[in-house]
């Protein structure tokens, strides 16, 4: 097995207009087996659209260049050419780059050489291969990797490392494709001859797996950090700005994590740092892509302008974003979260998470940070989680509020009461009526404004009524 893998597949069928389905292979540009040009097997549940995506190449293209006339219609198993491939040959595939993997890494784990890798998928720099991108591979190699690897610790020759491993030295060298012994760098991951199954490094020897889901992870969503591995390790990591807080779970570690809504799509660096009880250090920093998460517009809104002067938004935002910072490590919560109004207002909601606002003529430069439910003065209000009461107030901008700690640094708030009925202090259970629906503070009508928070940043709510996490 990978020392570091990663069991999340990116997926853009969601994204697609249409499906491709079953139809006769005769209508299709078949290449022959032995064809020097690069071609991919259609897999079940392909669509035109997530394999141009994955090879980087225009759904117009590939379906010109295979004389596919319906692009709706495709049959599992056929083949498709595959244009603008250098350095490749025969039957491609795709694989995704997981956390903690380098083009030396894959490289050794392929048995290609990093000068036709980098080519056969046009990177120029390292930043490129970033965590979740498709990487294109002759399948053979897929096929035929070798997946037992180690590293080559600080101080440690190869020598050193061929007798832990009781093998020869050169086929140390042999399986790596190094010129010599002087070949590799501690630290650099190193594939290991073939039929040895173990791991030598006292650090990393013990983690199975490191997952981020989603790997590209999207503005505004919660982001999850799994680590399969023993319960005597320290971990610690961060991306695009925020530190991750891991708890136990399951056969290793999770840390949840919020990705801000107005944090601009692009490359970020994850970074990660495993510490054994002996005090020994492994590092992984890596690119990851952060994703739009296409939030619209809303219509220009008027509102009270004392509701809108920044000496009373400041602070209160201060204060607000200080609520959510405290991490329990007590998960209190249980599954989905649910619905913090009556079944019959559980899906009526006037305004989602994340849409970019205009208040009284300013630029597009705010974002709705919760989910509004439909309601009246005096609907009932309910604990969507157990959880601590940590905060409640009447403020200018959020009117009455109410702050439950769900633990592991989730937070749920609920805005706009006209009355709360729960103190700071109170433990609540899940269904439990905690206020009164109003049209407190900065409000264009009674509702519920509902929040949820995690680790220190406000998240889409409608995921935790939808998914369980971790």
């Amino acid at each position: 097995m990978p020392l570091i893998h990663t069991a999340t597949l990116i997926t853009v069928a969601s994204l697609l207009p249409f499906y491709l389905f079953l139809r006769p292979i005769g209508e299709i540009a078949v290449p022959d087996e032995q064809s020097l040009a690069p071609y991919y097997v259609v897999q079940e549940g392909d669509t035109l659209w997530d394999i141009s995506l994955r090879f980087g190449v225009l759904a117009e293209d590939l379906q010109s260049l295979n004389e596919i006339s319906d692009p709706n219609l495709l049959n599992q198993g056929t083949q498709l050419l595959i244009p603008g491939l250098n350095g490749v040959s025969g039957r491609v595939a795709t694989v995704n780059v997981p956390v903690g993997e380098s083009l030396q890494s894959f490289s050794r784990q392929f048995h290609l050489p990093t000068e036709q890798l980098a080519q056969i998928n046009q990177l120029v720099s390292p930043g490129q291969l970033f965590a979740g991108r498709s990487l294109v591979v002759p399948v053979e190699s897929v096929d035929n990797q070798l997946l037992e690897r180690t590293r080559l610790a600080a101080g440690q020759s190869h020598l050193e490392l061929a007798v832990k491993l009781r093998t020869n030295p050169w086929r140390l060298i042999q399986s790596n494709s190094l010129p010599g012994s002087w070949g590799a760098l501690p630290g650099e991951m190193l594939v290991l001859p073939e039929g040895k199954r173990f791991f030598v490094d006292p650090i990393v020897q013990t983690i199975k797996t490191i997952n981020l889901e989603p790997l590209n992870p999207i503005q505004g969503k919660t982001t999850s950090i799994l680590v399969s591995a023993p319960p005597d390790l320290v971990l610690r990591g961060s991306l695009a700005g925020y530190e991750f807080n891991f708890f136990p779970y399951q056969d290793g570690y999770v840390a949840l994590q919020g990705i801000h809504a107005m944090t601009l799509p692009g490359l970020f660096l994850l970074r990660m740092e495993i510490e054994s009880p002996s005090g020994e250090k492994h590092a992984i920093s890596q690119p990851v892509l952060v994703r739009s998460g296409n939030y619209p517009f809303d219509p220009p809104l008027l509102v009270d302008a004392a509701t809108m002067d920044p000496n009373v938004t400041i602070p209160e935002d201060e204060l607000w974003a200080s609520l959510a910072l405290p991490v329990s490590p007590e998960k209190k919560w249980q599954g989905l979260f649910e619905s913090p109004v009556p079944v019959y207002l559980k899906d009526c909601w006037t305004s989602l998470f994340g849409s970019r606002r205009s208040y009284n003529g300013s630029p597009y430069n705010f974002y709705h940070g919760g989910l509004d439910f439909c309601g009246t003065s005096g609907t009932p209000l309910y604990a969507s989680a157990d959880g601590e009461v940590v905060f409640t107030d009447f403020l200018i901008v959020r009117g009455g509020v109410t702050v439950l700690d769900h633990g592991w640094g989730v937070f749920t708030a609920y805005a706009h009461q006209s009355e709360i009925l729960v103190q700071v202090g109170d433990q609540v259970e899940v269904g439990q009526i905690i206020g009164l629906g109003g049209d407190t503070g900065r409000s264009t009508g009674p509702h519920l404004h509902w929040e949820v928070w995690v680790g220190g940043v406000p998240v889409d709510p409608v995921d935790w009524l939808n998914n369980i996490f971790p």
